[in-house]
Parts: C-alpha cells; sequence; structure tokens
C-alpha cells in the first residue's frame, strides 16, 4: 500500500480501462488513492478483473459499461459515477480503436466509426468532466486544480500512418481538441494534456510484436531498444494527474522509447 499517495480523496474516470492502457492507468491511479470507475464497452469480466485487483490492492473502483461515442451513455456514466463518489476530479479519455485499411478501400462506416470513438468520444466525456469542474470548483486541500484530463493520443498525432488514416486522423484531431481545450480552460484552474504512447504490448498491436520477428522489425524504430509496457502509461497519467505537474497545461508527454527521433536518419536517412 503507498503510504503517501498523490491522488489521495479524488475520484477518476479512465475509459476503455478493462484491459491494456487503459487497465495500466486505472491500477496506477488507485495505487495513488484515487476512487477509479473502470469504463468497458466489451467483455465485462475484464473490467470486473480490474476492479477485483483494484480492491486487492486496498483501493476503491467500480465498472461501468458504456459506449463513449453515444452521449446519453456518457452522461448516464458520469452520473452513475456521482451516485458513487459525488464528482470527478481527474478523467483519462482512453478508449479508442483501430479499423485499418488501404486508403482506397477504407469505408465510410470504418472512417466514422474510429473518429466517433477515438475523437468524438473523448470530446463527450471532456465536455462532461469540465460542467463537474466548473461547478465544484477548486477544493483545497484535494488538488490544486479544478480538474484534470488526459487525453491519450498517440506519436501518430505527429507520425503520418500509411494504412491507418482515420485512426491517426483521430489522433492527429486529438491533439488540436486537447490543446484548444487546455488555451480555453486554464483560466478556470482545469488542467488538460495529453499522453502520446509510441509502440506498447496491449492487445491492439499484438500483431506487431507477439513474433521474434515482428518484436525484432519494431525494435528498429525504438531507439531506446525495447518496446513499452502498459505500466510505462500508466506512471505517467498517475504523476500528469497529480500536483506534481501542476504547472504543466496543453502538452503531449510522449512516452515512445525515442520513436520521435526519427531512427532512421541515424545513418543520414
Amino acid at each position: 500500500m503507498n503510504l503517501n499517495p498523490k491522488l489521495k480523496g479524488q475520484s477518476a474516470l479512465v475509459t476503455g480501462a478493462n484491459s491494456g492502457i487503459g487497465e495500466a492507468v486505472a491500477i496506477a491511479l488507485a495505487n495513488e488513492g484515487a476512487n477509479v470507475v473502470v469504463n468497458y464497452i466489451t467483455h465485462p469480466e475484464n473490467a470486473d478483473a480490474v476492479v477485483k485487483r483494484i480492491e486487492q490492492n486496498g483501493g476503491n473502483a467500480m465498472a461501468i459499461k458504456a459506449d463513449v461515442s453515444n452521449e446519453e451513455d456518457v452522461q448516464s456514466m458520469f452520473q452513475q459515477m456521482y451516485n458513487k463518489y459525488g464528482t470527478i476530479d481527474i478523467l483519462v479519455n482512453n478508449a479508442g480503436i483501430q479499423k485499418d485499411s488501404p486508403f482506397e478501400s477504407m469505408s465510410l462506416e470504418d472512417w466514422k466509426l474510429v473518429i466517433d470513438v477515438n475523437l468524438t468520444g473523448q470530446f463527450l466525456c471532456s465536455r462532461e468532466a469540465v460542467k463537474e469542474f466548473l461547478k465544484r470548483g477548486v477544493v483545497p486541500g484535494r488538488s490544486c486544480a479544478a480538474g484534470k484530463i488526459i487525453c491519450m493520443s498517440s506519436v501518430h498525432q505527429v507520425i503520418p500512418w500509411a494504412g491507418h488514416v482515420n485512426y491517426a486522423s483521430s489522433k492527429g484531431g486529438i491533439e488540436m481538441m486537447m490543446k484548444s481545450m487546455a488555451q480555453e480552460l486554464a483560466p478556470k484552474k482545469i488542467r488538460v494534456n495529453a499522453i502520446g504512447p509510441g509502440a506498447i504490448e496491449t492487445p491492439i498491436n499484438i500483431n506487431a510484436w507477439d513474433t521474434p520477428e515482428a518484436a525484432a522489425k519494431l525494435l528498429t524504430l525504438i531507439p531506446y531498444k525495447r518496446i513499452g509496457v502498459p505500466e510505462d502509461i500508466g506512471k505517467v497519467a498517475a504523476w500528469l494527474a497529480s500536483d506534481e505537474s501542476d504547472y504543466i497545461v496543453g502538452t503531449t508527454v510522449f512516452v515512445d522509447g525515442g520513436m520521435l527521433l526519427y531512427p532512421g536518419f541515424t545513418t543520414n536517412g
């Protein structure tokens, strides 16, 4: 048990928290003392397992099913959270999907689905959280900020990604949404930032790392020569949600082992 938790007395909502990065973030926030809502849309058994793990570690958590791209689902989820924990202090917009294809054969349905979940979902959840942050304001002794929002982005808000135009477009949109929100909301003591993971071992990209050949190919893109794990992101999220990072506003923290250093140019390209 953490004897000096950074998020004691705060409540957090993590979307898409029943596996991968979201799961690691939920556990990291709980380990720092936050009450955590574990959002999911499929595999409730996985969400229940995350809640159980948090509770076994001495934390508090609950699982809520909601489609982040559906306005009514989002509003219902926030109300359920308020019924249990009273308020929200931290939102981590993590839910995201990929529907990959060559550009010329990408269906409008797959384009819309990825944008709806990855970008519109972050908008809907952020809007609900901001309403509560503004209504409640800063609570002295709990946090310096009225609220903290962390948008889960990607190195692909910077790096183009052929074959993944819908996904990369959603992440580019997240960057500008995050910055515009941060600019508007900072004077109201609401901090908005993003995390940009690089290659992380999660179910969404298992084909990129689950064989020695795939892992070796992936490592050519990572100067630090290791593939990230979800806990790498969880630790950064917990810190970014804490008062230790109180002066960080409107920034994307890239957690990528140096992928944005473009290692292909090591020998002059």
